[in-house]
Formats: structure tokens, C-alpha cells, sequence
């Protein structure tokens, strides 16, 4: 019994080897295989002081460092900034450090957030439910903290809204029922609707650019003729409640159109 014994164990040891070979083979193919799904994780990227410091840039440096000198200007006049995850940070970030500088109060508004199917495979950080995702340019790089949901703010609550940029936020936001009706609503008030960069084609999705001036970033801007507009190639244009701007390098004309429409009302 023993040699039998003896023998199998002996039997066992000698397909080890094979055993961890055939592993070691399979999980290298799996490997390789990964290898050629996945891209090096390299990407531009728009950090605001090399924005700032480019050349060319100088105007929109000294809007941001320059301090302001009227803070009350515009006390009592509250904001709404439509955004969802992919924003172009300082398309939202500057803006908003301005109004509040003025003395405007300013609520970050995005869509109920609805955890994607675990099918997806997707990786969400906890922080997801509560705040939207920052990116510059291609990479994301932070995230900001949600004041309130689309489905939750009401038209008579504020005075303007505003969608930044961002290739990936617009396309959240014009899927969003909630996002597209209260823009509708909104547009109905006469109350100031302001877009910067590939914001604008979430006012196509509203269908608010029929016979309307505007401008946006120049990917999209087939796609703002094709909703009815007449684009124009300028830093900012204002036509009735509506403002648009076309990149990061107009977010300086674009806050001062938003905040001089305001004054005159």
C-alpha cells in the first residue's frame, strides 16, 4: 500500500510542472490579449496656469488676477450651472469664480446620479454620487461638489444658467430629460441662458437655436446650423436671452457678457 501510494504521490509531483506551465501560458495569453485592448495612459491636458502663462493669454490672465473691484454687483442674482461629469475645468471653474465674486450666488446643478449596469465593468469612485468629474481638456483631473439635482430646481429659483464645455458634458446633460425640460422652461421665461464651448448643443437638444445668433466650439458648429442657427465667428455673441462662447480662451468675454446682461435687467 505504501508503494502505491508512494507512486501516486511521485505521479502527482511530475504533472506539477505541466500543470503550472499550462497556467503560466494561459494567463500570459490573457495578458497579450489585454495588452492589445488597452492604450498607454498619456493625454493632453489643460492645467490652468500653463493656460494662463501661453501666449496670447495674457487678457484672459489679468481678468483672473486682476482683483475685482465691485463685489455686490451682483448681490442678490443667483445662478444655476448645468453640468455633468467631462466638464472643462476652467469653463466652469472661472465663470464661477467670477459671479461669486460679484456677489451672485452660484448652485452647481447636475442630473440625479444613476450608477451605470454592473455589466459595463465600469470603476465609479463613491465620490460619484455626490460630484461631477472635472477634465482639461482630454484628462480627467478632479472633481466638484453637487449643490443641487436637475429634477429638484424650479425656474422662478434663478435669474441665469449656465452650461460649461467639456466634449463629455454636453452629452451627459442633453440625454437628461429633467436637464432638457427645465431648459425649456427656462428659455419660456425670457431668463438668461448662457453656453460655452460644446455647451451649445445641449441647447440644440432643447431645441432653443431656431433663427438664433450664436457661436460654440468648432467641432459642433455644423451641429448648431444644422438645430436652426446662424453661427458667427466671434468670441461671444449675444442674441435676445441667449449667450454663447466658443473655447477656454473666451471664458473671460463670455463671463463679462453674462454678467453685463445681468446688470441690464
Amino acid at each position: 500500500m505504501k508503494t502505491v501510494t508512494s507512486l501516486f504521490t511521485a505521479s502527482v509531483l511530475s504533472l506539477l510542472p505541466l500543470f503550472n506551465a499550462t497556467a503560466q501560458d494561459a494567463s500570459a495569453r490573457e495578458l497579450d490579449i489585454i495588452n492589445q485592448l488597452s492604450t498607454q495612459p498619456v493625454a493632453s491636458t489643460l492645467p490652468v496656469t500653463g493656460f494662463l502663462n501661453a501666449p496670447g493669454n495674457e487678457k484672459v490672465k489679468d481678468f483672473f488676477l486682476t482683483p475685482v473691484k465691485d463685489t455686490t454687483a451682483l448681490k442678490g442674482k443667483r445662478i444655476a450651472v448645468l453640468v455633468a461629469d467631462g466638464f472643462e475645468e476652467i469653463e466652469l471653474t472661472g465663470p464661477v469664480w467670477f459671479f461669486r465674486s460679484l456677489g451672485a450666488q452660484v448652485d452647481i446643478v447636475s442630473p440625479k446620479f444613476v450608477a451605470p449596469p454592473a455589466r459595463y465593468g465600469l470603476s465609479v469612485p463613491e465620490m460619484a454620487k455626490t460630484h461631477v468629474m472635472a477634465i482639461q481638456y482630454l484628462q480627467p483631473v478632479g472633481w466638484i461638489k453637487v449643490d443641487r439635482r436637475a429634477n429638484e430646481i424650479k425656474v422662478d429659483e434663478y435669474d441665469a444658467v449656465f452650461i460649461p464645455g467639456g466634449a463629455w458634458n454636453p452629452d451627459n446633460l442633453r440625454y437628461d430629460k429633467d436637464v432638457i425640460q427645465f431648459l425649456k422652461d427656462f428659455s419660456r421665461s425670457g431668463k438668461l441662458i448662457a453656453a460655452i464651448c460644446h455647451g451649445p448643443v445641449v441647447l440644440a437638444s432643447a431645441d432653443l437655436l431656431k433663427g438664433k445668433k450664436l457661436t460654440g466650439y468648432w467641432n459642433i458648429q455644423v451641429d448648431l446650423t444644422n438645430a436652426g442657427g446662424t453661427v458667427l465667428e466671434e468670441p461671444v455673441v449675444v442674441d435676445g436671452n441667449i449667450v454663447t462662447s466658443r473655447h477656454p480662451i473666451d471664458v473671460a468675454d463670455f463671463s463679462i457678457a453674462v454678467k453685463d446682461w445681468l446688470l441690464a435687467k
